[in-house]
């Protein structure tokens, strides 16, 4: 009986055993696009934020969902500066290209 309990290890709480399972989980490309999707509007300003947002990312690559062709047009001659202002609010160069795919703002 008493070698039974020797094995038995200190309780832990559960909010730190959750936050192990879901690091363990949790894709770290989901958290690096909680970080681009926190400054996407003060990254590309109010305009360019009401027409797109931040989808996902993978690797490098991060995939912007546009409401238009138009404005999916109009992005790809911004894209080196959109990366460039990314970049510089994150502070490290995470984000080496931008895809843009009309989709859903939500």
């Amino acid at each position: 009986m008493t070698e039974k309990r020797k094995n038995i290890k200190e309780f832990e709480h559960i909010g730190s055993v959750i936050n192990k399972v879901l690091k363990t989980c949790r894709h770290e490309s989901d958290e690096e696009l909680i970080k681009v999707w926190n400054l996407w509007n003060s990254a590309v300003g109010d305009v360019v934020a009401e027409n797109t947002r931040p989808a996902a990312f993978k690797g490098r690559l991060l995939l912007v969902h546009v409401v238009s062709s138009t404005w999916m047009h109009q992005l790809q001659f911004l894209k080196t500066d959109i990366i460039a202002k990314i970049n510089d609010a994150l502070g490290k160069d995470m984000v080496g290209e931008i895809k843009f795919k009309i989709g859903p703002l939500s």
